[in-house]
């Protein structure tokens, strides 16, 4: 219902069992309206488990889905796209090709250093692989057209949803839903990691099988949205924290609460973003305008023992 064109709840009723009010609100709803919604949803589940997958892999409460580079990896891509002046769909798929490659990158480096099994040593390569990563983005930066090229780069760095099609939903919908699968699927195992290798290994649970796997579906799902929206900040920090004050940590009862969190809270943002000014608002912003008070109120409330 939300936007600068109007639709009451009538309208939309009538509109979704095909009897829309006029023409203009039928290409509204389908066409734009629900695409957003959908991929709203879509991004914000995705987001919330890989950062819930994330914290409980790496038994880190700050860790977001950006942690090994995937989201720098996507932008640089995209970014990448944007300077050649591929379409669309390219630069979407290029931003989920170089957030894939980026994880095969770490993944192989940590296994050069022999510490593929380590949680350190992957973490640590993910920032330096992070890190070469922003600085190809400022590259493309200081390369594009400052009239045309440099203000996309920045609006896209900043993540939205306005030019979202039925088409990018059904690009994204299977790298998701193959990346959300095995998390759902092994949810009382992944959460068995949270206790430490050793302790899992006396459960049955092949740990660093496992804690790959981990990584590999939290990646795809974070590339995938990554590709599609921009880089939206906050959302895999802040919802496992907000779903944990429901279910308490066990992991296999975080997951579909964060699902259901992280949706609801990207329609939400999503919604605002286009109704609260004249102007679209990045999600980025309002994200982060959104989450920094939140992760504080948070922070007080569990004070010293959630921070531990």
């Amino acid at each position: 219902m939300l936007g600068p064109y109007p639709l009451s709840p009538v309208d939309v009723a009538d509109t979704l069992i095909g009897r829309p009010p006029d023409p203009q609100a039928a290409i509204v709803l389908w066409n734009i309206r629900l695409p957003r919604v959908v991929a709203a949803a879509l991004i914000g589940a995705a987001l919330a488990a890989a950062g819930a997958a994330y914290q409980t892999v790496f038994r880190n409460p700050l860790v977001a889905p950006d942690i090994l580079g995937v989201s720098q990896g996507a932008g640089f891509g995209a970014v990448l796209g944007i300077l050649l002046g591929l379409p669309v769909l390219a630069i979407q798929l290029m931003g989920f090709a170089f957030g894939i490659g980026t994880i095969a990158l770490v993944m192989a480096i940590a296994l050069a250093l022999r510490g593929i099994g380590q949680v350190l040593v992957v973490v640590l390569c993910g920032m330096a692989v992070a890190a070469l990563a922003g600085a190809g983005i400022s590259l493309v930066k200081l390369m594009a057209d400052p009239d045309d090229q440099l203000p996309a780069i920045t609006f896209w760095l900043m993540g939205s949803l306005a030019g979202i099609k039925q088409a990018d939903v059904a690009a994204a919908l299977p790298a998701i839903v193959a990346g959300l699968l095995p998390l759902i699927a092994l949810r009382w195992r992944i959460g068995l990691l949270a206790l430490g290798d050793d302790e899992a290994r006396t459960l049955g649970v092949e740990a660093g099988r496992l804690r790959l796997l981990v990584i590999l579906s939290a990646t795809l799902v974070t590339a995938a949205a990554v590709s599609v929206a921009g880089v939206i900040g906050w959302v895999g920090l802040m919802v496992p924290h907000m779903a944990r004050l429901i279910t308490g940590p066990r992991f296999d009862r975080l997951l579909p609460v964060a699902l259901a969190m992280g949706a609801a809270l990207m329609v939400l943002v999503d919604a605002a973003a286009r109704s609260i000014a004249q102007q679209e608002v990045p999600l980025g912003i309002l994200t982060a305008v959104l989450g920094g008070p939140v992760f504080l109120w948070l922070l007080a409330r569990g004070g010293r023992t959630w921070a531990e």
